[in-house]
């Protein structure tokens, strides 16, 4: 995940650098701003993907009580990340991490 305000270029990059390479190097999301970012990944939504990674598929209620949240609450956190390509719905209606490693990348400059 990157913060970057000019994101056609981030996209430009990010598209060289998968064409250049040999092998997957993985899925990236960027964001115009930190705030844009922070907006989207809450304290809140870090918690259900550390919780999710690497535990397979987990049901909604067995979620709800490992993180003491609501069933509600579950699936209005989950929405979000599953609408970011976070998080997966299986067709059982779990959820799972498919991602064994989320590396955040953020570059703050003062303005020109």
């Amino acid at each position: 995940m990157t913060a970057c305000p000019d994101w056609r270029a981030a996209l430009r990059a990010a598209a060289g650098a998968a064409f250049a390479a040999d092998a997957c190097r993985g899925e990236t999301l960027n964001f115009e701003t930190p705030a844009a970012f922070f907006s989207r990944l809450t304290e809140k939504r870090w918690a259900m993907l550390d919780t999710l990674q690497g535990a397979g598929e987990v049901a909604v209620r067995e979620l709800a009580r490992r993180l003491e949240w609501d069933v509600k609450h579950i699936h209005e956190e989950a929405g979000v990340l599953v609408e970011l390509g976070l998080l997966e719905r299986t067709e059982r209606g779990g959820l799972v991490c498919p991602f064994d490693d989320i590396h955040v990348d953020m570059h703050l400059k003062r303005a020109a």
